[in-house]
């Protein structure tokens, strides 16, 4: 009986099992709490945005509670809820105390949390799974308390580690009282945390040397990249390439965040090297480190450099395929503690990539089993300079190495793949 009851199921016409996964998965209602949601062009938001739809797409039912556009472009303002195939948005209003204060950006994140708070407190009987972001860095400890009153599993969704970062930056001490009791706190958000959710195996490796116990639920997925949003264009057919002058120079783009965790140091050192080349450096984005990336420009007269502001969603697919080489960075003191998302964007516009990391980072055993690029030691500029003359130098190389990207990231790191990684996840949570 138990042999033909399995071939029965084997059997059943295709349509049919997919309803039935759907009905299964619409008994996820799945409450994502992120500070950080489009418009915002904060690329954790983006990625959230990416992640949700393909998990409604999928048949969970989706809300997600976030503020008003904090970083946007064209708007201050987004609809309060927003419904769209299986995903509501909820939006607070934000709060903009000194946004580019790091005290600023601490309160604004803590009025969110209590906002989102209170969120939770209403809805939590129409949701059973909470899953909780770092945006702000101690929102999980909203799942911790949500959890205690009221019971919901939470899943924790980790970008980066406090209070880690803000040692490593020398921001407070590492014997601060608020360091001990931050790091006491994480370790009670994640012994009750139904699953843990970390972007590289360097964050896994991290965590369990601070609370082994919990190394059985703790899973690495990747970010990603929408491979069919970006695709790779020809500079000569790329009119952003052509407004910014750039199709008759050999163009090496960093685009996102140059914060603190990122080491820009070595990319100037490769700069000053190659000054006197057709060598095109161009910057895109913000942040702590852009202002003094500027004035190592002006000083050593590095007329081979352009800044240029974050892109709106819609540009990026053309921003992103406007040069010949993309770089990614992390400082040496971040690599456990911080995954860089802008490498997946690079690797779907069809572009090498040349990573500067430690040696004992994920991201060169990624590179290297893409066949996409090279990755550099922290303070390696020399290497880094000579790389962009080869590349410059071998046209078949770029476009070959641009393709094996691609390829590979198609496989494993796009929105369809990634999600169903998290939603195995999301039902381990409740079963």
């Amino acid at each position: 009986m138990k042999s033909h009851s399995q071939g029965s199921k084997k059997l059943l016409p295709q349509f049919t099992r997919s309803k039935l996964d759907l009905q299964r998965y619409n008994s996820i209602k799945l409450s994502v709490i992120t500070q950080f949601f489009p418009p915002d062009f904060a690329a954790t938001g983006q990625l959230i945005e990416e992640l949700v739809k393909q998990l409604g797409s999928l048949g969970v039912d989706v809300d997600v509670f976030t503020g008003q556009p904090g970083y946007a472009f064209q708007t201050h303002e987004a609809p309060a809820i927003e419904k769209s195939a299986g995903v509501t948005v909820k939006r607070s209003r934000t709060s903009k105390l000194w946004p580019k204060r790091v005290r600023g950006k601490a309160m604004n994140g803590v009025l969110f949390v209590i906002r989102a708070a209170l969120h939770v407190l209403r809805h939590y009987r129409h949701r059973n799974v909470l899953l909780v972001t770092t945006a702000p860095p101690f929102l999980p400890f909203l799942g911790y308390l949500a959890h205690l009153c009221t019971r919901i599993p939470y899943i924790c969704l980790l970008y980066d580690l406090y209070p880690d970062i803000a040692v490593a930056l020398k921001v407070i001490p590492q014997n601060h009282w608020l360091a001990k009791i931050w790091q006491n706190l994480n370790i009670r958000v994640w012994r009750q945390a139904k699953e843990i959710v970390v972007l590289s195996p360097n964050m896994k490796e991290r965590i369990v040397a601070i609370c082994p116990e919990i190394e059985n639920k703790i899973y690495v997925i990747h970010s990603w990249a929408n491979s069919k949003a970006i695709v790779p264009i020809a500079k000569k057919e790329n009119w952003f390439a052509w407004k910014h002058n750039l199709v008759d120079k050999f163009t090496v783009l960093y685009s996102g965040n140059m914060g603190r965790c990122h080491d820009m140091n070595t990319i100037i050192e490769a700069a000053k090297e190659l000054k006197d080349e057709p060598i095109q450096f161009v910057f895109i984005g913000d942040g702590a480190k852009r202002k003094e990336v500027m004035q190592e420009a002006e000083l050593f007269g590095l007329t081979n450099f352009i800044f240029l502001p974050y892109q709106d969603k819609q540009v990026l697919p053309y921003s992103l395929t406007a040069c010949d080489l993309s770089l990614v960075s992390i400082d040496m003191d971040m690599e456990s503690l911080v995954a860089p998302s802008k490498l997946y964007p690079a690797l779907a516009a069809g572009r090498p990539v040349a990573v500067i990391c430690s040696k004992d980072s994920y991201l060169r055993e990624l590179i290297k089993n893409a066949k996409c690029g090279s990755s550099f030691e922290n303070g390696d500029g020399h290497g880094l300079a000579e790389y962009i003359r080869l590349l410059n130098s071998n046209t078949l190389l770029v476009e070959e190495m641009g393709k094996e990207g691609r390829e590979y990231l198609q496989t494993n790191f796009t929105p369809e793949v990634i999600s169903k990684e998290y939603l195995k996840v999301i039902r381990e949570s409740i079963t």
